[in-house]
C-alpha cells in the first residue's frame, strides 16, 4: 500500500471531515455528510493502522475522528428537513438508479400480459389449461363481476382495502427479491390474471369497458409493481455479482436503496388507491378516467427522471470532488 498517495487521495475528504466536525451548526444535508464521512474515514483509519508505520497520520486522523465522533452524536437532524430532503433527493434517486431494471420488468410484463390475453381470447386451449369455463357472461356482461368489483364497496373503504393490498404485493417484491424467484413468480401470475381477464373481455367484445376501468388508476398501479419487481430483482442479482464491493456492502447498500424504495412505493400506491377508489368507479367519461391515471403517471415519471437524475449527478459530483477528481 502507497501510503503517501492513499493520503493525497482522501486528504480532502478528511479535510471536510474535520471542518464539518469543528462548525457549529449544521444544515441537514451537512449532518447527513458528516455522518457518511465518519463511517468511510472510520473504514480508511482501520486500513491504514494495518499498513502504515506512520504514526503521525494515525493519530492525526484519529483526532479527526474524535472530534467527528462527539459532533455526530451531538447533532440533532431536523426532522422535517430530511422529510423534505427524502422526497426531493433521496426516494426519486434510488428509484431513478434502478430504472433499466424496472422499465424492463414494465416491457416484459406488458408483452406477456397481451400474449395471454390474445392467447386466451382466440384458444380453446387456452382455457382449459387455465380451466375457464365456456361461460362466462357473469364477469364479462355489462355490470357483471369485472365492473362491479370496482363498485360494490364505499370509495373510501375500498381505496383503503387497494392500498393495503397493493403495499403487500410490493412489499413482497421488493424484500423477497434478494431470492429472486418469489419476485419472478408474483409478477408471472399479476401477468397472468390481467392477461386472462382482458382475453376475456376482448372475446366478449368489452375492451373499451377493460380499459376504462382498468388505465385510470393501472398504469400507476403497475409502475410501482415494476418498480417494486425491478428494485427486488436488482437487490438478489447484487448478491450473485457485487461488483468491486465486498458481497456483504454490496447487499446492504442496495439493501438500504431498495428500503428507501419500499418507504416512497407507500406514497405512489396511496395515491394509487384513491384514484381506484374514486376516480375508476366515478361517473366520469372514460377518457376523462384514463386522462387523470395518465397524468398521474407522467407527474410520476417527471418526478423520477428530473429530480431523480438531478439528485443523482449531484451525489456523483459531490464524490468526485471529495476524492479530488471534479473539474479544476
Amino acid at each position: 500500500m502507497d501510503v503517501d498517495a492513499y493520503s493525497v487521495m482522501h486528504r480532502r475528504s478528511w479535510d471536510r471531515l474535520d471542518s464539518l466536525s469543528r462548525q457549529g451548526k449544521l444544515t441537514g444535508a451537512e449532518a447527513e455528510e458528516l455522518v457518511a464521512l465518519y463511517r468511510r474515514t472510520s473504514q480508511q483509519l482501520a486500513r491504514l493502522q494495518s499498513h502504515s508505520p506512520e504514526p503521525e497520520l494515525i493519530a492525526g486522523l484519529s483526532a479527526v475522528l474524535t472530534r467527528a465522533r462527539g459532533k455526530v452524536l451531538s447533532t440533532k437532524l431536523n426532522p422535517w428537513a430530511e422529510f423534505g430532503r427524502f422526497w426531493t433527493h433521496a426516494f426519486p434517486a434510488a428509484v431513478y438508479r434502478t430504472w433499466v431494471w424496472w422499465a424492463t420488468v414494465g416491457a416484459l410484463f406488458v408483452l406477456l400480459t397481451a400474449g395471454l390475453a390474445e392467447w386466451v381470447r382466440g384458444s380453446g386451449a387456452a382455457r382449459d389449461l387455465f380451466g375457464i369455463p365456456a361461460d362466462n357472461s357473469a364477469i364479462t356482461a355489462p355490470g357483471g363481476a369485472f365492473e362491479t368489483y370496482y363498485t360494490e364497496h364505499p370509495n373510501d373503504a375500498f381505496a383503503a382495502q387497494v392500498w393495503t393490498n397493493n403495499a403487500w404485493v410490493t412489499a413482497i417484491c421488493l424484500f423477497t427479491g434478494v431470492v429472486i424467484l418469489p419476485v419472478i413468480y408474483m409478477l408471472i401470475m399479476n401477468a397472468v390474471n390481467v392477461g386472462i381477464t382482458g382475453g376475456l373481455m376482448a372475446d366478449a367484445g368489452r375492451l373499451d369497458a377493460f380499459f376504462g376501468y382498468l388505465l385510470p388508476h393501472g398504469i400507476l398501479e403497475l409502475t410501482a409493481v415494476f418498480v417494486a419487481g425491478g428494485a427486488g430483482l436488482k437487490l438478489g442479482w447484487t448478491l450473485i455479482d457485487p461488483g468491486r464491493l465486498s458481497r456483504l456492502e454490496a447487499v446492504a447498500r442496495q439493501g438500504r436503496a431498495t428500503a428507501t424504495i419500499a418507504l416512497g412505493l407507500v406514497a405512489v400506491l396511496f395515491v394509487s388507491g384513491l384514484l381506484e377508489g374514486f376516480v375508476t368507479p366515478s361517473g366520469l367519461p372514460a377518457p376523462a378516467r384514463i386522462g387523470i391515471g395518465l397524468l398521474a403517471e407522467v407527474l410520476f415519471l417527471v418526478y423520477v427522471f428530473v429530480l431523480g437524475r438531478r439528485a443523482t449527478v449531484d451525489n456523483v459530483e459531490h464524490t468526485m470532488s471529495e476524492a479530488g477528481l471534479g473539474k479544476r
